[in-house]
């Protein structure tokens, strides 16, 4: 959200004008809600408006919708040390117990990180921002635990909730909180962007092309080695029958690639869980590609196997999420899709 060394403002924002410009007349009108939901994909630039917003609403002499930056509170925002901007994540239920493998939010990291900070007072003595990520990884008890706080906070307090979609809130949460929609980000913009990194253009088209709107997740999947095993998985869809008993081997090598990076940053975390993460993330491009063939085919009788392929890869993923042996995953896709491109092949 912070690169720590830029103050944020919401001039910033590049690719949302919508949702900042909803964003903007609340704060003018002086109707900022207490609870707010960013609602979109991930890596759109949620995280950076919510920053941004912090910046602002922790401002002791703000001008318009711009933080003054010269206030103690605008000094000490970039540092990411501000006492009373408060990020609260997943990964925190590991300081109560180190045990756990946070797959989720729970009841004890809302109330320690929000109701607990939430009850004292700011320390700047100017309120207080409590930002969720992930909201909808917070389980029912967590979300429920919230509610009093969301609707009536102390003082002067403003919460929000990142989720890549409301609908996976509780609607008691979406009833006392006002949903921003952020939307996937344009694939040129995201080229751009990347250029701007000194990445070759080359590059920069194919992290834009996989990476589905998100500029976030065109540097995460870059940095992730998540593109090269996509671009693996491309050629072999587009090769189509006769080729399709590599899908396993790609499949299986991305999602161990994935998951070694992934220990590398948090050794706690779940070699099986991301593992399975990693083909998720592979198994959701392959449908893509097979979504780009579709707006690209001009209704030809190829669209019903199309259609059928992109139906098989989310049919793979719903096996995946029932922890079905990802191995049996892997043979039948293959064998589902040589059946639907082999020359006699034909859409159920």
């Amino acid at each position: 959200m912070n690169d720590g060394n830029a103050m944020l403002m919401l001039n910033d924002i590049f690719g949302q004008e919508q949702a900042i410009a909803g964003i903007r007349a609340s704060w003018a009108q002086q109707r900022l809600p207490h609870g707010m939901i960013f609602s979109g994909p991930a890596g759109v630039g949620k995280g950076t408006t919510a920053g941004a917003l912090a910046t602002l609403f922790l401002c002791h002499a703000p001008t318009s919708d711009r933080p003054c930056g010269a206030c103690p509170s605008c000094r000490i925002f970039p540092s990411g040390n501000h006492p009373d901007y408060h990020v609260i994540y997943r990964q925190l239920a590991r300081l109560i117990n180190p045990t756990l493998k946070a797959r989720d939010i729970t009841v004890n990291v809302i109330r320690d990180y929000v109701l607990g900070p939430a009850g004292l007072t700011p320390q700047m003595d100017h309120g207080r921002v409590f930002l969720i990520e992930e909201a909808e990884l917070m389980n029912a008890n967590a979300q429920s635990a919230l509610l009093k706080t969301l609707e009536e906070p102390r003082g002067r307090t403003l919460i929000i909730l990142l989720a890549e979609s409301a609908d996976l809130l509780l609607s008691t949460i979406r009833s006392r909180a006002q949903t921003v929609r952020f939307l996937p980000l344009d694939d040129e913009l995201i080229r751009a962007k990347l250029s701007e990194t000194g990445m070759t253009a080359r590059d920069a088209a194919d992290a834009a092309r996989f990476a589905g709107g998100s500029l976030g997740l065109a540097h995460r999947w870059l940095a992730d080695g998540i593109i090269q095993h996509a671009l693996e998985l491309e050629k072999l869809l587009h090769q189509g029958a006769g080729s399709l008993s590599g899908l396993g081997p790609v499949l299986k090598s991305a999602g161990e690639a994935y998951a070694d990076r992934q220990i590398a940053r948090d050794k706690l975390a779940s070699r099986d869980q991301m593992n399975r993460d990693g083909i998720s993330i592979m198994l959701g491009i392959g449908a893509a590609v097979f979504s780009r063939m579709l707006k690209n085919d001009n209704e030809t009788d190829d669209d019903e196997r199309i259609c059928a392929a992109i139906e098989a890869f989310g049919e793979s993923g719903a096996l995946l999420d029932a922890n079905v042996n990802v191995s049996l995953i892997f043979q039948h896709l293959a064998v589902t899709l040589d059946l639907l491109f082999s020359p006699a092949g034909v859409a159920d």
